[in-house]
């Protein structure tokens, strides 16, 4: 388990993962205190893979739940397994005689029956699901809840039974208490609001679009082979792009893709005609992509508007 904040800053920065320290204090709480992290935020901000990362830096089994409109909590605790219960079905029926060996009336052949009960209803024939096998597990595990928006205001309610008590009650069986109570890591992107009650259960981090300093970092980690001065304007670029009124806001992942496809052009800055071409990397809609070539050119305009400025200058200082 991390030992300060600082501890989780390194642990995520080994995983790749660039983190500030409000997003490392976070964390260490809800490891700390046991309580889930609530991340919200735009798409394409780092909201899973910090769920993931958060596994990787502790050494333990990311158990993932993609959370979809029409989830229940039979996709998402466990289901039965009825092949294998047909199956010892069969075996009961070849054996039907001798288990009924010495009842002598109906009444007795029906109760001795009923006790073979535990044979049919017990955990080998459960087929866990994420949250069944989150609680389940041999060892502290990171549960991600994926896109919680996405599923009914019904789910939610019974996620919120499964977070306060991490027990589950199976009306064949049981309770079934957790071995470990997992980290939990609950992500949403907004689309519509979460439950006060969600909330107050967790601990809450807003995950927005990264400063240009650290995207920069971002960029250079992710993508090594990149020059300083095509990433410097990659993301002077970005911020002025996601100003727009776009349908859909370039995400990181969207912003690494761009990069990769321009060192690997052999691009060195954005006044290359290739960078045009590339614009369907970082824009999904053309309405998008058409907005972003006018923001190129715009700022294109302005650098070299700004380096014919300082050129002129120069001169004049020199002639002076």
């Amino acid at each position: 388990m991390f030992q300060s904040v600082d501890d989780v800053v390194s642990g995520l920065g080994r995983q790749e993962y660039i983190c500030n320290k409000n997003v490392a204090t976070v964390v260490y709480l809800g490891t700390m205190l046991q309580k889930p992290i609530l991340v919200e935020g735009p798409a394409g901000v780092g909201k899973t893979e910090l769920g993931k990362v958060l596994a990787g830096a502790l050494g333990m089994e990311l158990i993932r739940l993609q959370c979809y409109e029409g989830l229940d909590e039979g996709k998402a605790l466990y289901e039965w397994e009825y092949a294998k219960q047909l199956l010892y079905t069969q075996i009961l029926k070849d054996k039907i005689g001798e288990v009924l060996q010495g009842t002598r009336t109906l009444q007795e052949a029906v109760e001795c029956i009923a006790k073979q009960d535990g044979i049919f209803f017990s955990d080998r024939f459960l087929l866990p699901r994420p949250l069944l096998r989150s609680l389940m597990a041999e060892k502290q595990s990171v549960l991600l809840i994926d896109e919680v928006d996405k599923s009914d205001a019904e789910f939610e309610a019974f996620l919120l039974e499964v977070l306060s008590d991490f027990q589950i009650t199976v009306p064949e069986i049981g309770t079934l208490k957790a071995k470990h109570i997992p980290l939990v890591v609950l992500t949403s992107n907004n689309s519509r609001e979460m439950s006060d009650a969600l909330k107050r259960r967790c601990l809450h981090l807003y995950l927005d679009f990264p400063d240009p300093e650290r995207e920069m970092e971002i960029i250079k980690l992710k993508v090594p082979g990149v020059g300083d001065q095509l990433a410097k304007e990659v993301v002077l670029l970005l911020h002025r792009v996601r100003k727009l009124d776009l349908k859909k806001t370039p995400s990181i992942s969207e912003t690494l893709d761009w990069v990769k496809a321009l060192t690997l052009l052999n691009i060195k800055q954005l006044d290359s005609e290739l960078v045009d071409q590339t614009l369907s990397a970082l824009m999904k809609y053309e309405a998008d992509v058409r907005k972003a070539h006018q923001e190129l050119k715009s700022y294109l305009a302005e650098r070299k508007s700004r380096l014919g400025a300082t050129a002129t200058g120069s001169d004049k200082d020199h002639l002076h």
